[in-house]
């Protein structure tokens, strides 16, 4: 009775959401690998043959020549990464839906490309992934269904156990079976090699799609549900020139490991932003931030990543658990092939659906007494 209750929710939670979840699937798919995507297909964007002998501009330089080519664009962020083929990219902000990448030879100061942020293809992704390019009315609708598929998970679970006589049939899938019955192994069987990695990718995702989930893990780690955030400290701007450069060089001293560094400016009551990703670290998503005095490159604050929270420290682990980064490329690798086998399970439980054969109810005969 139990299972036969589970199995008629399991079934019209799954038809209620399905395209749901095989949209966010299959984009979350793509989004594994987005950097290694983007690099391919644009690899103009993002690297140069730098000149022999050749020395980097100052960075005060390259942002002067991007607010003189587009100055409508008053705050924004660089980000400059370790390797000498690399492009200086920037994000320029106008509002908030009025963003622009731009592309930087480092060597030349010469605009290499502009592109705005709501036409590159992976923001269309991730809009797509996370509120299906409808704003605060597809958050909702992919916070629900992304709640409902932790339920469909856990549901499939119970409905797969097999029984003892039945085991080795629901570990494996028949290729040479009927259609019917391989269809049911491709959604019961590779549901369950990979459940355990679809719930953590959904139960992560929650914390995007609901604020109470994202405080209730401040509180798990910290005792509050109070959500800490990383903000740069109050400074008052002065006037100077060349402090990109040594702001850039600071940081690298401060914190000399190998990573790319991101410096974000332009909002003139508060403090400049530098922050680095430490590529050597033991998960992904790890960073120190410094946090410079606009006009002089003054050092005011340090805030590194030994020294944060419990909660912080479990916070910025959600990103790379979702997206499978936290451990390189074999995470990675695990992430993409449980996303594909999510966006099958909607497929596939639909044709076993409509596939199934029902019962014929029994025609009693009648007998002619004699």
């Amino acid at each position: 009775m139990m299972k036969k209750i589970l199995g008629w929710l399991h079934l019209w939670l799954g038809i209620t959401s399905g395209i749901v979840v095989l949209i966010v699937a299959l984009t979350g798919s793509l989004l594994v690998f987005e950097e290694e995507l983007e690099h391919t297909f644009h690899s103009s964007f993002f690297y140069v043959a730098p000149p022999a002998h050749a020395v980097r501009l100052p960075l005060d330089q390259l942002v002067m020549t991007v607010q003189q080519q587009y100055p409508g664009y008053k705050t924004g962020n660089m980000k400059i990464e370790p390797a000498h083929n690399r492009t200086v990219i920037f994000q320029l902000l106008k509002t908030k839906t009025d963003q622009l990448y731009v592309s930087v030879n480092p060597y030349s100061g010469h605009i290499i490309a502009a592109t705005p942020a709501s036409k590159r293809f992976f923001t269309i992704v991730l809009q797509l992934h996370r509120y299906l390019c409808m704003g605060a009315t597809g958050k909702v609708i992919t916070g629900v269904s992304c709640s409902i598929f932790v339920l469909l998970t856990l549901s499939g679970l119970i409905l797969w156990w097999p029984k003892r006589n039945n085991r080795k049939q629901r570990f494996r899938v028949k290729w040479n079976a009927s259609f019917k019955r391989l269809n049911w192994d491709l959604h019961a069987v590779f549901g369950f090699y990979v459940h355990l990695v679809l719930l953590v990718i959904s139960l992560t995702g929650l914390v995007w799609s609901y604020q109470w989930v994202n405080g209730l893990l401040f509180y798990t780690f910290n005792g509050t549900f109070k959500a800490e955030k990383v903000t740069p400290p109050p400074s008052v701007a002065q006037e100077g020139s060349g402090y990109f450069e040594k702001i850039y060089r600071k940081t690298n001293e401060t914190l000399p490991y190998s990573g790319p560094v991101t410096i974000s400016y332009g909002n003139d009551t508060l403090a400049i932003a530098a922050f680095k990703n430490d590529l050597a670290a033991a998960t992904a998503n790890t960073y120190d931030f410094l946090y410079f005095e606009a006009g002089t490159g003054k050092l005011l604050k340090t805030r590194l990543h030994k020294d944060e929270s419990a909660g912080m420290k479990a916070r910025r682990l959600v990103y790379p658990i979702h997206t499978g980064s936290i451990y390189g490329w074999p995470t990675r690798v695990i992430a993409l092939i449980s996303s594909l086998v999510a966006a099958s399970l909607p497929v596939t439980g639909v044709l076993i659906y409509l596939g199934r054969k029902k019962k014929k109810p029994v025609v009693q005969k009648k007998w002619a007494m004699a």
